[in-house]
């Protein structure tokens, strides 16, 4: 804690010496030293409890930390972050093949059968066909704009004095 030197030490002695007197000297360092030991002691034990304290509080503090850490669910703090209305993944859980009655067709919904007024040999089932499993919607041509008509051509030559037509 303090830092003397033997020269610093010799210096108080002699001057506690001078002070107190050969006769009275011994009970005053006696003195000195109880207190310094009662110090230390009170030290001691008040960093003895300081360091119990930080313990358990740190411990129950690091356990604490350790199962917040186990429970956390990155995945839902994404979902939280990106999509807290939930719009997103009811986009993507939505079947967008389903048949609601567009232009999409479902693949291998609907099948042909053979109509019923031809006459087929007896012990005979005409096969089951497939409906083509997706019909493209008719494509219009893309409309192109007509080109601007190109600008009139200037005159070859132009007369010196002549007036400058003007545009």
């Amino acid at each position: 804690m303090f830092d003397f030197a033997w020269s610093e030490i010799a210096l108080i002695g002699v001057v506690a010496l001078v002070l107190i007197g050969p006769k009275d000297l011994p009970i005053a360092i006696k003195a000195v030293a109880d207190v310094v030991k009662k110090m230390r002691r009170m030290a001691g034990e008040f960093q003895s409890h300081v360091d119990e304290m930080v313990k358990d509080t740190s411990i129950a503090e690091v356990r604490q930390q350790i199962n917040e850490l186990r429970n956390f669910d990155i995945r839902g703090e994404i979902e939280k972050a990106v999509d807290a209305d939930g719009s997103i993944r009811s986009t993507f859980t939505e079947d967008p093949f389903r048949n609601t009655g567009g232009d999409v067709p479902q693949a291998g919904a609907h099948t042909i059968e053979a109509p019923p007024e031809v006459d087929a040999a007896p012990g005979f089932e005409a096969p089951a066909v497939e409906a083509p499993a997706f019909v493209p919607p008719a494509v219009a041509p893309p409309v192109v704009a007509a080109a601007p008509p190109p600008p009139p051509e200037p005159p070859a030559f132009i007369p010196p004095g002549s007036p400058t037509p003007r545009a």
